[in-house]
């Protein structure tokens, strides 16, 4: 059986895997229109559906990293079995016609999403000691595109949504059988301790794990939401055209290339991780992405172009930064308990992204497009001053080999 072998072949394969695997997320949203139509869902329960799946991927991590789940069972097996669940569940989309079962289905297609990403960033982990920043900026790249998947998947079949739900299914299920049969452990791969909240309230009074934490969150209020709403509000600028004929929609292809633009741009921030700093390069993303959202939804929809080119630098700044802070907080941590902080940041930050996911509607119908997005804007603002506040700080110099 084929298996790689070096650390550059691994990092293609994990991301291969997590791009396949994360095509699940989204894919409600990417097809509101087609539930909306046959299952008489409207824009509100949309949002319900995305929440679910937030709060599904938090208890999952956290059942993951109570019960000491990932080392029990090795991190590429719990991906694969998570990926082949996570896939059947999203499959119950199709034949469900209750909002309620509707919403229980996406909540386990969350909690079994929580056995993939965090055991692929253990996996990369244990590939990387040098590069980490780069090599797991790559895998959320990986993670975007994926995420945003479903979108691409709704331009192509824009008059039948259950194929974009079989076809992501399927990508779902081809993402773990990689991980699985063809990625090994790597040569740094170290057996977590057990869950200790003990150690976990003891790392976050420190003021580094605390700042980088802090960070996360600002990031995170911004991005999931975006990334949940950015399909709706590229229907409400250019409207319901398409580029060929009565094929390829114009909406869901532009929200695709949001996603696809932001998954380089996550692959390139962590190289520059590495020469420039994670502090500098988070706080670049946010201050760019953070501006973009401030205004972006106030500008007329007259201006399309620059609507459209706006959206794509936002896509791009969003998530640049993303994996440099789980990157940073490996660094800040024991390493014996590097699952136990990455599995409590990515829980607490997945959490956190409900309440922006549900708000930003609801300002939206009161307000507009503009004050939505302005909301988001928030996020930026406090991870920023948290990343150079932990910038000025002696422990940075852990952080990219002493580049801060």
């Amino acid at each position: 059986m084929f298996q790689v072998e070096s650390r550059s072949r691994a990092l293609i394969f994990v991301s291969a895997a997590t791009f396949f695997t994360l095509s699940v997320w989204f894919s409600t949203n990417a097809i509101s229109g087609g539930l909306e139509t046959e299952k008489a869902i409207d824009e509100s329960a949309i949002a319900v559906l995305t929440i679910a799946v937030q709060l599904g991927f938090v208890f999952g991590t956290l059942l993951i990293a109570i019960t000491n789940l990932s080392d029990l069972i090795n991190a590429r097996t719990l991906f694969a079995i998570s990926a082949v669940l996570a896939a059947i569940t999203n499959l119950l989309v199709i034949p469900i016609e209750s909002t309620p079962a509707l919403i229980a289905a996406r909540f386990a297609t969350g909690a079994f999403l929580g056995g993939v990403y965090p055991p692929a960033m253990k996996v990369i982990s244990g590939w990387y000691t040098k590069g980490r920043g780069f090599a797991l900026g790559t895998m959320v790249g990986a993670l975007t595109i994926g995420s945003g998947s479903p979108h691409l998947l709704r331009s192509v079949f824009s008059e039948n949504w259950q194929a974009v739900i079989v076809g992501s299914s399927i990508l779902a299920i081809t993402g773990g059988l990689i991980l699985k049969f063809i990625v090994t452990d790597g040569p740094h791969d170290v057996n977590g301790a057990k869950f200790n909240p003990r150690y976990l309230i003891g790392a976050l009074t420190e003021r580094g794990p605390r700042l980088a934490l802090t960070g996360y969150l600002g990031h995170q209020w911004e991005l999931y939401a975006m990334w949940a709403w950015i399909g709706s509000f590229m229907l409400y600028v250019v409207g319901e055209k398409s580029l060929i004929g009565d094929s390829l929609d114009l909406a869901s292809g532009l929200t695709f290339l949001v996603f696809a633009i932001g998954a380089v741009a996550s692959s390139y921030a962590g190289a520059w991780s590495e020469k420039i700093g994670r502090t500098a390069v988070t706080s670049i993303a946010m201050i760019i992405s953070g501006s973009v959202a401030a205004f972006i939804g106030f500008i007329p929809t007259e201006f399309t172009v620059l609507i459209v080119i706006l959206a794509m630098i936002w896509g791009a700044s969003i998530i640049a930064d993303s994996a440099q802070f789980s990157t940073a907080m490996t660094e800040l941590s024991d390493p014996a308990y590097r699952g136990t902080m990455l599995t409590f940041q990515t829980g607490i930050g997945f959490a956190l992204t409900a309440v922006s996911i549900w708000l930003l509607p609801i300002v939206k119908d009161s307000s507009g497009w503009g004050w939505a997005f302005a909301m988001l804007a928030l996020g930026p603002v406090v991870g920023t001053a948290a990343m150079l506040r932990l910038r000025s700080l002696p422990e940075a110099s852990k952080l990219a080999a002493g580049k801060r």
